[in-house]
């Protein structure tokens, strides 16, 4: 199985704790995807619920044509301030294993995200990630880029 990597970092002028807090939510995920995708979190989590490793985060999603899919994500590993890892348990993917790390730097903070995924269905998949599937990553991630400079802000 041929597997994929894609990196997305971004700068933000603002403290640490404030990304930290923004990005550990998985409800503000539906503020920073596409609304074509319908994007929604089913699981019953307190909206001020901590994240923790272990968690597991389901939702509503419908990536392609309007067709709904459940997606399931395990919380694998935390460090608060550092970074956190989410891992598809069932969903859209072969597999999914997304990095969301975060540093301080000198006016701000740098946020790094590493999605390493895989698609079924062998040389369909292939042909798929190179038709469709990585360009609507990086269209999602430029969305998710987007909107979160009109929240906090760039620092370049």
């Amino acid at each position: 199985m041929k597997s994929y990597q894609l990196i997305f970092r971004q700068k933000f002028p603002v403290a640490l704790e404030t990304i930290w807090e923004f990005f550990s939510s998985p409800f503000n995920l539906e503020a920073i995807t596409p609304e074509s995708m319908t994007f929604k979190v089913t699981s019953k989590l307190e909206r001020n619920e901590q994240m923790y490793a272990g968690m597991l985060i389901t939702y509503k999603v419908a990536p392609i044509a309007g067709i709904k899919l459940n997606w399931m994500t395990e919380i694998t590993h935390v460090v608060p301030k550092h970074y956190f890892i989410d891992e598809q348990r069932f969903g859209p993917y072969k597999f999914w294993h997304h990095q969301h790390q975060f540093r301080e730097i000198p006016g701000g903070v740098e946020m790094t995200d590493i999605i390493t995924y895989g698609l079924p269905f062998g040389w369909l998949g292939q042909m798929a990630n190179q038709l469709f599937v990585a360009h609507k990553l990086r269209e999602i991630f430029e969305y998710r880029r987007k909107k979160t400079l009109t929240l906090f802000g760039a620092l370049d």
